[in-house]
């Protein structure tokens, strides 16, 4: 199969947004060429609308004239539909089978807690303390993931020596993590309770699929302190 043009490949959403940066670690590291549509989400587009009408969210990938919605199908389908470059799940079934399932561990579980650390009040300390409990345990948890995976074999990442589906997974959340520790003032990338985690982290951020692609810690504190004060306006107003 030829390399994709960048007329064959779009790709609908926003800088900040980590699922939309999955798409894209996926993209590189396939040496895919692709045009990103940046999208308005305070005022979405048609052809967002159009292009996923069910949950009307980024990322979308247009390949040709067919949209594929939700990062985590469409980091699958960009390694089945560009099987050139390294591949990014695992052929192992067990392996694939044990990817899916953290993935699905980082989406619903563990991811969530950084958002709620964002969104909660800061007036409310008390509920945030057991936020930060959880997204300790967790880093935990995938340090131990990581460790059992061919990292322990000299090798660099979940997927080996290159870039895999967890990697791409977990990888795009990092940008978002930074601005928690900053905001908590705790290290959750510790090198003392997680030191493969920490090296793989400093690892994947400088991978050529990677750099240039997560936005800075700057931009994310600007875009959380606009949130926040459009949020504060909505409450006073109301």
């Amino acid at each position: 199969m030829a390399a994709a043009s960048t007329d064959d490949i779009k790709l609908i959403g926003v800088r900040a947004s980590p699922y939309v940066n999955r798409v894209q670690f996926a993209l590189n590291l396939k040496s895919i060429n692709y045009e990103l549509l940046v999208e308005n989400l305070a005022d979405k587009s048609e052809f967002l609308l159009k292009s996923n009408p069910i949950h009307k969210k980024v990322p979308v990938l247009i390949h040709g004239d067919k949209p594929i919605c939700e990062s985590l199908a469409i980091v699958e389908y960009i390694d089945e539909a560009f099987p050139e470059g390294p591949s990014i799940l695992p052929s192992d079934p067990y392996d694939r089978a044990t990817a899916r399932f953290w993935a699905a561990y980082i989406d619903e579980k563990w991811f969530p807690m950084v958002l709620r650390w964002l969104t909660d009040s800061k007036e409310e300390e008390f509920k945030r303390a057991p936020v930060l409990e959880k997204l300790t345990e967790g880093v935990i948890l995938m340090e131990d993931a990581l460790v059992k995976s061919s990292y322990n074999n000299g090798k660099g990442f979940f997927g080996g020596n290159s870039p895999g589906y967890l990697d791409i997974v977990l990888g795009c959340h990092l940008a978002w993590l930074k601005v928690v520790e900053i905001d908590s003032s705790t290290k959750l990338l510790d090198e003392t309770k997680a030191p493969a985690l920490a090296e793989w982290a400093e690892r994947i951020k400088s991978h050529e699929a990677v750099k240039g692609t997560l936005p800075t810690t700057e931009e994310l504190f600007n875009l959380l302190r606009k949130s926040q004060q459009a949020q504060a306006a909505s409450k006073a107003s109301n």
